[in-house]
């Protein structure tokens, strides 16, 4: 009895974590093409500058250590965001204000519920953690992370590296990036992000034995291509031991990316 009950829990926790499609929410692919106004991310850049510690394999963030007065800040920077429309920016500035406040988001998310282990943990009992849960406001119109991520920016921009840049404050998650996101350098932060991940262990482990991929390419393979063209796209970014089709398995670490 007691292993059939892990089984059907085990059953369970894979199906709550089923990758949502990417599926448009309509309102939100409008913008300005012509429009050259940015958006200011200074607060958010102060926060990660405090708080963000860079490792050669793994960026961590002191969620033990924000003050006060710097969770005041944060929260102004996304009071800040949430008062904008992004519809009436340019289709760059939009992309660096979807990641930069999910990115923004979730970090609050692991202060305001501090101390815990993994943000699974969160969203109650029959939630696999909280990406469905409302979490701001915006034009009157109510938005969850899973919103920001699989209604807004997959299905825009249809750039497989989204998934390089959005972190879930995880020591499987490609890294929290110690820049933000800025509508001028995008191309570029966006394949520094996608080669830091697939150079690390978490992205890609070459044994004798097996290679190990990231989750992220089985959850999300829609994005990436069938196997040939994932390969093709993880390759490109190898700096060294190029990868083939032998012995492939997929892992990923839902441990929290904290500082001690």
């Amino acid at each position: 009895m007691r292993v059939l009950l892990s089984l059907l829990l085990m059953l369970w926790s894979v199906n709550l974590f089923a990758a949502p499609k990417a599926d448009l929410l309509p309102y939100w692919q409008d913008q300005l093409a012509t429009d050259q106004r940015q958006i200011d991310h200074h607060q958010w850049q102060q926060l990660l500058d405090k708080y963000l510690v860079v490792q050669p394999q793994q960026t961590l963030f002191r969620y033990d250590a924000v003050t006060p007065a710097d969770k005041q800040l944060l929260q102004n920077y996304i009071n800040h965001l949430a008062k904008l429309d992004p519809r009436q920016y340019n289709r760059n500035v939009q992309f660096a204000y979807w990641v930069n406040l999910y990115n923004a988001l979730t970090v609050q998310l692991i202060i305001d519920n501090y101390p815990l282990t993994s943000i699974t943990k969160l969203g109650g009992f029959f939630n696999f953690g909280p990406w469905d849960q409302v979490i701001v406001t915006i034009n009157n119109k109510s938005l969850s992370l899973n919103d920001i991520e699989h209604r807004i920016l997959r299905p825009i921009w249809h750039d497989p590296r989204i998934h390089y840049a959005v972190n879930c404050a995880s020591l499987g998650c490609p890294d929290l990036l110690p820049q933000v996101f800025d509508s001028q350098q995008l191309n570029n932060q966006l394949d520094a992000a996608a080669s830091r991940f697939i150079n690390s262990d978490k992205g890609v482990k070459i044994s004798l034995k097996q290679t190990t991929l990231s989750s992220i390419y089985d959850w999300y393979s829609r994005d990436f291509g069938n196997q040939q063209a994932l390969l093709q796209h993880i390759n490109h970014y190898r700096t060294d031991n190029k990868i083939n089709t032998n012995n492939l398995k997929y892992d990923y670490n839902w441990l929290l990316n904290q500082k001690l």
